[in-house]
């Protein structure tokens, strides 16, 4: 099986998505999104998180960061959302064999190379709970940055990418 490519040698903006394992619904409820808020917390960039899958726009000052992170996000999540699972979910957890993975392997990196494709990406980022019939306005959705970006209200972690 080969390997998706990644533009990680020059400083693009990064469009990434991943996917809960099997497409699951672990961030249907509102504490695993509050665990992954709080992991993310380090980044402080634009997102947006869906019930089964999760949308960043990341930049890193320094190129070859994106496949560390992106291991260390996954893997700093997965532990606390496990333990919260097990300890809060008990009927989910029932569902879900103990050695079943959080999330999908893989992710998808989208290289933003102009501002143009910026504000495409940030607007189909912020547009999926309105898509996906969650609520009626992008604002109205907690657990994405649409807030901060489009009202500069808080999102739940601070946001340091000036735009």
């Amino acid at each position: 099986m080969s390997h998706p490519r990644h533009y990680d040698e020059s400083l693009y903006t990064h469009f990434i998505t991943f996917s809960c394992y099997h497409r699951r619904r672990l961030l249907d409820h509102d504490q695993p999104k509050r665990i992954f808020l709080g992991v993310l917390n380090v980044v402080r960039e634009k997102f947006v998180l869906m019930p089964d899958h999760v949308h960043l726009l990341i930049w890193f000052p320094q190129p070859q960061q994106l496949s560390r992170f992106i291991q260390q996000l996954k893997s700093r999540s997965s532990t606390q959302l496990k333990r919260f699972v097990r300890e809060h979910l008990t009927r989910y957890a029932a569902q879900v064999d103990n050695d079943d993975p959080v999330w999908q392997v893989r992710f998808h990196s989208f290289e933003v190379y102009s501002l143009e494709k910026l504000a495409e990406k940030l607007a189909y980022m912020h547009m999926n709970p309105v898509r996906a019939g969650l609520v009626k306005r992008t604002i109205d959705w907690p657990w994405s940055s649409a807030r901060w970006y489009e009202e500069r209200r808080t999102v739940g972690l601070p946001i340091d990418w000036v735009d």
